[in-house]
């Protein structure tokens, strides 16, 4: 169970990357707080290229960050954006993001929370966002 304490962090960690966000193009700048089962929080923000195709979304930014030293076990992850970083609606992880997700993350355990504000939080286990998701179990079978 990740505490209110816990949520409020990840929100305001997500929410300070909005204004780290490169967001040229759409003008959609999404920040991310990645929160590892031992308690450490990875930050991301999306970086848009002029190819599109090299963007980078905020909650890949983090997860790439924290595996890239070396943490592979996560709780949950906080996700705000908006355009011109005007948080107005909750901003879902796209299909890409959540395939990520699943490479690293238990289903059935793994938190996403959407956030408008502090007060404004509501959550899904990845499951619930991706129902018939291909991890690498689907592999061994």
């Amino acid at each position: 169970m990740i505490s209110n304490e816990t949520k409020i962090e990840l929100f305001n960690t997500a929410k300070g990357m909005l204004k780290l966000s490169y967001a040229p193009y759409s003008h959609f700048h999404v920040g991310a707080a990645l929160l590892s089962k031992d308690g450490k929080i990875y930050s991301g923000c999306n970086i848009e290229n002029a190819a599109y195709g090299p963007s980078n979304c905020a909650e890949r930014t983090a997860f790439f960050k924290a595996v890239s030293e070396g943490v592979l076990q996560f709780a949950g992850i906080m996700i705000v954006g908006g355009p011109d970083s005007n948080i107005k609606d909750y901003c879902p992880p796209c299909g890409v993001c959540r395939q990520v997700m699943m490479e690293f993350c238990n289903p059935d355990e793994f938190k996403i929370f959407l956030a408008k504000s502090e007060n404004d939080i509501i959550e899904y286990t990845l499951k619930e966002l991706l129902p018939l998701g291909f991890g690498n179990a689907d592999l061994n079978k």
